[in-house]
């Protein structure tokens, strides 16, 4: 049977990655970030406190993965950098030791990258990431993820990002993290 377009059904289990009001979606966005990231119910809390704050700020954009039926299974969202922001507060010490706080100035910061369990190793992170930054206006971009080899890592090496400081710990973090930077637009394969 044909969809009405003339062509097959759409896959219901094929997201589709459009614009996301994560102020109004922030428990969906979080309930895929437990998932994938294995946070508690109080670091939900503080999360949904952060997301919502960040996205009142200037530049802040987010995108979503969804389902036919609505369904949430993957989001990113990111704004452009502010010195003065807490995040930027804390990696510019490191990025100075290494020579590289001038990549707080012009950048996009990727906030937070998640995508759902059963919806990974199929394309949708690095969709979802690199149409964020398309729309970006920095020449540049910055994230930070667990120093660790991981799946996530390789995804952002694999789109430009290098490691610009290691080792850096976020307050109650029991983590190192790096912090990685790739000018824009970002690789493609």
């Amino acid at each position: 049977m044909l969809h009405t377009s003339g062509g097959p059904p759409p896959d219901p289990r094929k997201p589709v990655i459009g614009p996301l009001d994560l102020a109004t979606r922030v428990d969906d966005a979080l309930a895929v970030q437990a998932l994938a990231f294995g946070l508690t119910d109080d670091e939900i809390g503080v999360r949904r406190h952060i997301v919502q704050r960040h996205m009142t700020s200037h530049g802040a954009r987010a995108l979503g993965a969804t389902l036919e039926n609505g369904r949430l299974v993957g989001f990113v969202y990111g704004m452009p950098n502010d010195r003065t922001q807490w995040w930027s507060t804390v990696v510019h010490p490191y990025l100075r030791q290494e020579g590289h706080d001038g990549w707080l100035s012009d950048s996009f910061v990727i906030t937070e990258l998640h995508v759902h369990p059963a919806f990974q190793h199929r394309g949708l992170g690095r969709a979802l990431i690199t149409t964020l930054t398309d729309g970006a206006g920095e020449p540049r971009s910055l994230l930070s993820a667990i120093d660790t080899d991981s799946p996530a890592r390789a995804l952002y090496r694999s789109l430009g990002y290098r490691d610009l400081a290691r080792r850096v710990m976020f307050p109650s973090a029991p983590n190192p993290y790096a912090v990685m930077g790739a000018p824009l637009p970002l690789a493609r394969d």
